[in-house]
């Protein structure tokens, strides 16, 4: 037992990792700037487009509601989002919604590939599916401490942090998609001539569209969770609001920011979901 106690690797591990966040800070400190500027200025710009009127966006919101979900989210969508100005979160709302569109548009530019190569590569499918098991798992304030070392405070460090939460989901249902296309079609694709990039294009993507468009969903709401969560290290939004709120023990403030992140959560799930639904109706349903 004594040799047991004594036998311990976690000082050695962690003065590794600690070198090596070292190491790249002194060797590469000019790409991680790269990306931090470059994810502030998407950041920038993503936040400009969305800070038209309140009353605008709202409208725009609820045409989008009713003609995607109904007349039930819209109804919801003008008073909660008419709620939320309010409170005087609108800003945060919206900058919360601009960190959250971002992460998810490159989780979906990393994770699509990714599951595209895992289904139809075994043997690496095999070495991601843990990996991603393993990002799904961990506590998501692991994320931002290596965002934090290698990019600064912020909000590109939030991106970042976010999309790596946000990446799982997609890798994974692209996968299952693509691995779950029925072999008849596989097999008529390859019959009629069809080379490797056709097949892809024209007979596995397009079949494995609802679970790619599920993977979307999901990301999103990994996203959304993990965008609070950033408030801690200054990304601003609803998040710091949080944050602020119980520092200070502001429990009137906290649920008010509270609820209106549950509001961007319901919009962001129904109208994604009704994306999904009406892209499969018109463009998927022909194609498969």
């Amino acid at each position: 037992m004594d040799f047991l106690t004594s036998f311990r690797f976690d000082g050695a591990f962690d003065r590794t990792v600690d070198d090596g966040i070292d190491w790249l800070n002194d060797n590469l400190a000019f790409l991680f700037d790269a990306i931090r500027a470059a994810l502030d200025s998407a950041l920038f710009a993503l936040n400009w487009a969305l800070s038209m009127p309140w009353w605008l966006f709202v409208t725009l919101t609820v045409a989008a509601s009713w003609r995607l979900s109904g007349l039930g989210l819209a109804l919801f969508a003008a008073i909660a989002l008419a709620m939320c100005q309010a409170a005087g979160l609108w800003e945060m709302l919206i900058e919360t919604l601009a960190l959250v569109i971002l992460a998810t548009l490159i989780a979906l530019a990393i994770g699509i590939p990714l599951g595209i190569l895992g289904a139809r590569w075994r043997r690496f499918g095999k070495v991601l599916e843990p990996a991603m098991d393993t990002l799904q798992t961990l506590p998501p304030y692991v994320y931002l401490l290596p965002a934090i070392a290698l990019i600064g405070f912020g909000g590109a460090s939030a991106v970042v942090a976010t999309m790596i939460l946000a990446v799982p989901p997609t890798v994974r249902l692209t996968m299952l998609g693509i691995r779950h296309i029925p072999t008849e079609r596989i097999e008529l694709a390859r019959s009629l001539g069809a080379t490797s990039t056709a097949q892809l294009v024209r007979v596995e993507l397009p079949s494995a569209m609802p679970s790619i468009l599920a993977g979307v969903n999901q990301s999103l709401m990994m996203a959304l969770g993990m965008a609070v969560i950033a408030g801690i290290i200054g990304a601003g939004g609803l998040g710091s609001e949080v944050y602020r709120a119980v520092r200070y023990l502001e429990i009137g403030r906290a649920v008010d920011a509270g609820l209106a992140i549950v509001v961007l959560s319901i919009l962001l799930d129904r109208l994604s979901a009704g994306i999904a639904e009406r892209f499969l109706k018109t463009g998927g349903t022909t194609r498969g």
